[in-house]
């Protein structure tokens, strides 16, 4: 099985298109999302974390971390050595916001490592930030993947 790490996109390349169907703040929102991966693709756990609400809850691989320092102490390491292999491109994104909270789900395909496996895998986002006086915040996170399927058979 492959790490939780595979369960989310990894370097993000936004389709400006997708991007743009999101609109005001919604598009705000998504791109605190683009920058928290950024940040885990340049190595800055501190910059990715920042993006986090304290109390965020993260839901990985049918895991949960209840909180940004239980994140920090229990995937972020993972996430980070992840996303600066592997390669990653949004399919669609979709979301809304309304007084003061948005939601962004996103789907994708991540392409990489883990150990000695190469994996490619279909992946799904989901996140739900708090527009906060620094900016809009990571309150929750759900990440899943599945292999992607085999292409059909040249006859």
């Amino acid at each position: 099985m492959p790490t939780a790490s595979a369960g989310h996109p990894a370097v993000l390349q936004p389709i400006a298109n997708v991007v743009a169907a999101l609109s005001g703040e919604a598009g705000d929102a998504a791109a605190t999302i683009d920058a928290f991966h950024a940040a885990l693709k340049a190595g800055d756990g501190d910059g990715a974390t920042a993006l986090m609400s304290d109390d965020a809850l993260v839901f990985e691989a049918g895991g949960a971390e209840r909180s940004k320092a239980a994140y920090t102490a229990e995937h972020l390491a993972a996430d980070i050595k992840f996303e600066r292999d592997a390669s990653a491109s949004i399919r669609q994104r979709v979301g809304a916001a309304a007084g003061g909270i948005a939601w962004i789900a996103t789907e994708g395909r991540v392409q990489g490592h883990s150990g000695d496996k190469v994996l490619d895998r279909l992946t799904t986002e989901t996140m739900v930030l708090r527009r906060t006086p620094a900016g809009w915040r990571i309150v929750h996170v759900h990440w899943s993947s599945h292999a992607t399927p085999p292409a059909p058979s040249a006859r």
